[in-house]
């Protein structure tokens, strides 16, 4: 879309979706728009739109409802500027994106907006992935046919992945049944990886592979466990700051700071403050 005067604010659209796409289209306007704003493309943005789905994540676990809303703000603008860029290519624009997705909802609902029935939560998740493996085979181009694992974006985390892998391969029987050989494996993998550094081992590669499927293990033990393993960790990142901060605290009160202190002073404080955060 070309425009051609500078914007006023007091004439944009009223209504909250089309004076944001609005806001969007003049901000990448090239006559008028923001020089950071027309320099950017689809990959350059991308790791905005990332980073932006995890600080909705990150209110929503503080429970503050003030920064959803603002968070959640940022996140639509995310999917209105990857729209508009489509747009000046003719390639899709926001209309398209909202179209498309309602009927992958409807299409993915049988049971609310048609005839199947659904017995219990269980069953719709079953019906979905059904629906999605579905939708991924039809879509799929070459000759080559459809994979289980088809379709898990390499852009996650890894943890996160890891997990959904995983998943995938348990739902064709590629999976233990109990938990006790996946801790057998966890220990399995640690003493591959003890072997390799007691072997004074120069080849980083070896040591991070033997890392990595150590890192996987405790990624499968979370499923079975049914635990989400970035809650998990995130849960324990954030445990690791409030003590680490209890030890800044304690030793600033004596005018020095951890590098002042030895390793067992900050090990005896440690020790402390797990008895009070």
């Amino acid at each position: 879309m070309k425009l051609d005067a500078r914007p006023d604010p007091d004439r944009l659209p009223t209504e909250p979706l089309a004076r944001l796409l609005a806001v969007m289209a003049w901000l990448r306007d090239r006559d008028h728009g923001c020089p950071w704003d027309i320099t950017q493309t689809f990959r350059t943005i991308a790791p905005y739109t990332v980073e932006e789905a995890y600080e909705v994540a990150d209110a929503i676990e503080r429970n503050d409802m003030g920064a959803l809303k603002e968070e959640l703000g940022d996140l639509l603008l995310q999917v209105v500027y990857h729209s508009q860029m489509a747009s000046e290519l003719q390639a899709f624009d926001f209309n398209d994106v909202a179209a498309a997705i309602a009927q992958k909802m409807i299409d993915r609902h049988p049971h609310v907006f048609g005839d199947l029935k659904i017995a219990d939560a269980d069953a719709q998740t079953i019906s979905w992935e059904a629906r999605k493996a579905a939708e991924r085979a039809r879509n799929r181009s070459g000759s080559e046919p459809a994979g289980t694992l088809d379709g898990v974006a390499r852009a996650l985390p890894a943890l996160l992945r890891a997990e959904k892998l995983q998943k995938r391969a348990a739902r064709v029987g590629f999976d233990w049944k109990e938990i006790g050989p996946v801790i057998a494996k966890i220990e399995e993998e640690l003493e591959e990886l003890r072997a390799e550094l007691e072997a004074g081992s120069r080849d980083q590669s070896r040591v991070s592979d033997e890392l990595g499927d150590v890192l996987f293990a405790v990624a499968n033990l979370a499923r079975h466990c049914k635990v989400d393993p970035e809650a998990a960790l995130r849960s324990t990142n954030d445990k690791f700051e409030r003590r680490f901060r209890y030890i800044e605290r304690r030793l600033a009160d004596q005018g020095r700071v951890p590098a002042d202190a030895s390793l067992d002073e900050m090990e005896a404080l440690w020790q402390e403050a797990k008895t009070r955060t």
